[in-house]
């Protein structure tokens, strides 16, 4: 399973790509307005991005119709190589997937919660499809198992180009290993949930271990 991180923040990503365990970075302009950005840049923005990560970087779009979200696509798609234009899923959103992948565009295709929707973006030729785990626990479901559901109804077919799942919305080191257990082609995650990944309360225990072991040594 690869790991996206989810982020807009340069720091996190220089950190996140120097450990060697990133494959590519998905970013929204939300959330570049948190870490204190503006809409009128954020095609810099993303072009900034790319410069550290050679992985798939996908954009969002804030477009609603098929016509402007095509334009929005193929105008983001010259940021870069790696730029993967995301869209949500509707009909408009399909319409413009189809368009984009005759033009060779990578699509991500977002805010999806169904394995019908998730069948359909990759009818239409999306690249990578994101089913949001977290959101359905917001509502009080099981994100995991509808995750599971879209998972393999995906993978069950051949579209004809590859497609691949990402395990959308994390919140938690469960989810990465509950998505990894399932076949997870990749997750995306936030920068706190990557460094959850790495840590363990046995693991701290061995590195004070070793510690209070050396300074034995160094004091022989």
């Amino acid at each position: 399973m690869k790991f996206f991180l989810d982020t807009a923040d340069l720091n996190e990503i220089r950190e996140a790509e120097s450990w060697g365990v990133i494959a590519g970075v998905t970013t929204n302009p939300s959330l570049y307005a948190k870490i204190g950005g503006k809409l009128a840049d954020f095609e810099e923005h993303i072009a900034r991005i790319c410069s550290i990560v050679s992985g798939p970087v996908s954009a969002e779009t804030t477009a609603m119709t098929r016509d402007e979200i095509v334009s929005d696509g193929l105008r983001l798609a010259k940021i870069a190589p790696n730029v993967v234009v995301k869209i949500p899923v509707m009909a408009e959103g399909l319409a413009a997937t189809h368009e984009l992948a005759k033009h060779g565009v990578a699509v991500n295709m977002t805010l999806v919660f169904s394995a019908p929707q998730a069948i359909l973006a990759a009818r239409a030729g999306a690249r990578y499809i994101s089913p949001f785990i977290g959101r359905f626990d917001d509502i009080g479901e099981d994100g995991v198992e509808q995750f599971s559901t879209i998972l393999q109804s995906v993978h069950a077919y051949d579209y004809g180009h590859e497609v691949e799942v990402i395990a959308a919305s994390v919140r938690s080191s469960n989810h990465v290993t509950q998505s990894a257990l399932m076949g997870a082609d990749i997750a995306t995650v936030p920068f706190s949930v990557l460094k959850k990944c790495i840590e363990h309360p046995l693991t701290d225990r061995g590195l004070n271990k070793f510690l209070e072991d050396w300074k034995k040594v160094e004091q022989a």
